[in-house]
């Protein structure tokens, strides 16, 4: 035990004990490939197992923003290690490919176990839905750096992809169709702008219940991001020939779907072909948004898009169906060079 550590508003014995709570959602996301090295001073994973001829690693970086503000307002802190999953392993698999590691850090001003082992639990959640391990991560008590009560979040995946299968837009053409699949609400994008318009300027209550909903506005605002690995990997184990790929972050249509195309191309979108999740409307409503920039910020209720050659846009639909997936046609790519959205 060290006094003065703890006099400084570190305490180790916090830390020591905070591991040993995570270790039980850790373990439950061991898959092929990964090497018990929990308290080591690197996470490790072992490639070979794979069995991949040309494996091509692809990394994905990401936070969950200030959608942790409402997470701190609401005292819910048991889904947003999913956020963090999702933004990550969604970004890696519009290459093509599955995510097989994660690792995790937590930066906070006071080292509360339970409330890590919250955390954390929601990471290896995201882990199991993503079927990636989680091999390592680093929990930073910083008492000078955050308020007690508030903390950050971030994560860092890899994934592989056989270089014969890797997806970089090369297959993009005028006349491909687009299935998009729904989101589950806001995601982990444009939470500054909701705060703004909901929270500060509107003064709506987190924890007023909402019919429209089903829940109350906090609990909806912290719906976790949607994970699509197991959609996409029952396509490619299917053999189903994707053209490109887009997963819709920050920045919403206007800045996303462009990012799986080549120079030139353009995409149009058919907004009524789609259902948009009921907090766009509130959102919309109160901050007086015209309907065209929250294409510009928002998900809109499609959280990925992939492009396809017209031929097999039913089987791809009828796969989706049978592992309980919605799916849409929202558009096809065009050779207009805009993203061009239609009513």
């Amino acid at each position: 035990m060290s006094e003065k550590y703890k006099e400084a508003g570190v305490s180790l014995e916090a830390g020591y004990e905070s591991v040993r709570l995570i270790k039980s959602h850790v373990n439950r996301t061991k898959v092929l490939g990964a090497v018990d090295s929990i308290g080591a001073f690197g996470g490790m994973f072992d490639l070979s197992l794979l069995n991949m001829k040309e494996p091509v690693l692809v990394s994905g970086t990401d936070g969950v923003g200030t959608k942790l503000m409402l997470a701190f307002e609401c005292d819910k802190h048991d889904t947003i290690g999913i956020d963090a999953v999702a933004m990550c392993v969604n970004d890696v698999l519009v290459q093509g490919a599955m995510p097989i590691f994660f690792l995790d850090y937590l930066a906070v001003g006071k080292n509360t176990p339970t409330k890590i082992e919250q955390l954390v639990k929601g990471v290896a959640d995201g882990c199991v839905m993503s079927e990636c391990a989680l091999i390592g991560g680093e929990t930073a008590e910083m008492p000078d750096m955050y308020d007690a009560n508030h903390y950050d979040i971030a994560g860092f995946c890899v994934g592989a992809v056989e270089k014969s299968k890797l997806l970089h837009g090369q297959n993009i053409a005028s006349g491909q169709i687009l299935v998009g699949l729904p989101s589950s609400g806001c995601h982990s994008n444009g939470f500054s702008l909701i705060r703004k318009v909901l929270l500060k300027d509107a003064k709506l209550d987190l924890n007023r219940y909402y019919p429209e909903f089903n829940k109350t506005l906090g609990e909806e605002l912290l719906t976790p991001t949607k994970i699509y690995v197991k959609a996409i990997k029952k396509l490619l184990n299917e053999g189903v020939d994707i053209k490109g790929m887009s997963h819709i972050t920050g920045g919403g249509f206007f800045e996303n779907i462009p990012r799986m195309l080549k120079e030139g191309q353009g995409v149009s979108i058919d907004v009524k072909s789609f259902p948009r999740p009921k907090i766009f409307d509130l959102i919309m409503e109160k901050g007086e948004i015209d309907e065209k920039e929250m294409y510009n910020v928002f998900n809109m209720g499609i959280g990925f898009v992939m492009a396809l050659d017209p031929k097999d846009v039913t089987r791809v639909q009828e796969l989706l169906t049978s592992i309980g997936e919605p799916s849409y046609v929202i558009g096809e790519v065009t050779d207009k060079g805009e993203v061009e959205l239609k009513w």
